[in-house]
């Protein structure tokens, strides 16, 4: 009997408190087969088989697993990933991560107890957890940081990702942030936009972003931005075919500025809609954009004693 066409199979983990049951029912939602903690036995049997018992044909399957999955071994199913993809099945891992800071704070809003750590802190738990689910985070295609992230910006994100039918090439986001609010966990690959002039010390575009022409216009003023925006963007078209070509599923394009509203928004457009006139297909994320204008983020105003433009 020949073999059956390998389905599109994604397996979803990650630190417990980052998302995975939100991630799963968006999955759900926009039409994946859904399967969540089966017993690593019966995974390692429904993967053998491609798809669950009753399941559509070519209906793409998620498969929930994390470490209170009985009989959890995340190097016996890293290896067994490793193994499918060497038959030519299409299986990716997403990995959910959050910062400790962030997963305590979670635990203790909700008064919940960590799973690995039922009569100690939560922080004990957050800690043994991150440690037995290394070998997944290291060999995932896609990590996803929910530190900063609501339940609708996750919903959002997974959509983006995953609704769309796979096209062959990597599924692309581009993203303006502020380093001032720190530097996404998620990004592939960061440009930094602060040598350009900052639109934030001009009284009247500092309530206004990256969105509004006047901004763009006084971005694109700048003399270095004609010069060097091109020069990203030509770099993106030659690398984005090679990840591909190596097999990585997503690609991040972080685009930064201080804070997050003006340089890296504008560009970040720019920069998405040069990608999809080069036949692309990226979706965009402004992580900073309705945070609030603040002086104190933006360093000094540009032209005082021994400053930069920042």
């Amino acid at each position: 009997m020949a073999r059956a066409e390998p389905a599109r199979i994604l397996l979803v983990t990650g630190m417990s408190g980052a998302g995975k049951s939100t991630a799963l029912k968006t999955l759900e939602d926009i039409g994946w087969e859904v399967v969540d903690n089966l017993p690593l036995r019966l995974l390692d049997r429904l993967l053998a088989t491609r798809a669950p018992e009753g399941a559509e044909a070519g209906r793409p399957l998620a498969l929930g697993i994390d470490s209170r999955t009985r009989g959890f071994d995340a190097t016996a199913i890293a290896k067994r990933v490793h193994t499918m993809r060497g038959e030519g099945d299409d299986i990716s891992i997403l990995f959910l991560d959050c910062s400790g800071a962030e997963l305590e704070r979670r635990y203790s809003e909700t008064r919940r107890r960590h799973p690995l750590a039922p009569d100690r802190p939560a922080a004990d738990g957050i800690a043994r957890e991150r440690e037995l689910l290394a070998p997944l985070r290291f060999g995932a295609d896609a990590v996803i940081d929910t530190s900063a992230f609501t339940t609708n910006d996750l919903r959002l994100d997974i959509r983006n990702r995953f609704a769309a039918g796979d096209s062959g090439t990597p599924h692309l986001q581009v993203m303006s942030f502020g380093f001032a609010r720190g530097l996404p966990r998620n990004a592939d690959l960061v440009f930094d936009m602060r040598f350009l002039r900052n639109p934030h010390w001009v009284d009247e575009l500092r309530p206004q972003s990256g969105l509004d022409q006047p901004v763009a216009d006084y971005v694109m003023g700048d003399p270095a931005y004609a010069e060097a925006i091109p020069r990203i963007e030509d770099l993106l078209v030659t690398l984005l075919p090679r990840y591909a070509a190596e097999g990585k599923s997503y690609v991040t394009v972080a685009i930064g500025c201080t804070g997050g509203r003006h340089r890296s928004v504008h560009v970040a457009e720019r920069i998405a809609n040069r990608l999809r006139d080069a036949g692309f297909s990226p979706t965009i994320a402004h992580r900073d954009l309705a945070t609030r204008p603040d002086d104190s983020l933006e360093g000094k105003r540009a032209g005082s004693s021994g400053d930069v433009t920042h």
